[in-house]
């Protein structure tokens, strides 16, 4: 059955399109922060450790999320590695396994990368789809990635003397 809630059918289906790109996006991240998790090493290795696992399971929690809102829209979640691949705007880093600092840059990146990213999504589906309920909801999940680029970045700054 499919939802009735003032948005036509073609701009729901445009929403859950650019839905399923982010979706992509959220995992790729996940892995991403995942694998730098598993293999972080040096001084700060634990707060590091720690660090990653926080937000691999934020990400986590934020595709879950994605995925039931193209379902509440009326769309099929994406769930396979190759449609995540294929989907994404970011990079693997495959058979690479970078020191804290590239690590942390690398996170920062893609962090900051995704910020820019929500933030034409948002604007296209506020104009274009008319869909206020993923507008609001995507905004959330903008912040998020823009907190976590700024930790990187404190991380990544000179210390000041």
């Amino acid at each position: 059955m499919k939802p009735s809630i003032g948005i036509t059918e073609k701009n729901l289906s445009k929403s859950t399109t650019i839905l399923s790109q982010l979706l992509a996006d959220e995992m790729l991240l996940y892995v991403k922060t995942r694998k730098f998790h598993w293999n972080v090493s040096g001084n700060s290795f634990m707060e590091l450790h720690k660090l990653f696992q926080e937000q691999y399971i934020q990400i986590e929690e934020t595709a879950d999320l994605i995925a039931e809102r193209i379902t509440k829209l009326g769309g099929k979640a994406i769930g396979t590695l190759k449609e995540f691949s294929s989907l994404s705007s970011l990079k693997e880093s495959a058979n690479e396994y970078p020191a804290q600092e590239d690590m942390l840059k690398e996170l920062m990146t893609d962090h900051e990368k995704l910020s820019v990213h929500y933030r034409h999504q948002i604007d296209k589906l506020s104009k274009d789809q008319k869909d206020a309920g993923t507008v609001d909801f995507l905004t959330g999940i903008l912040e998020n990635h823009e907190s976590n680029a700024w930790i990187f970045r404190r991380y990544l700054a000179p210390a000041v003397q």
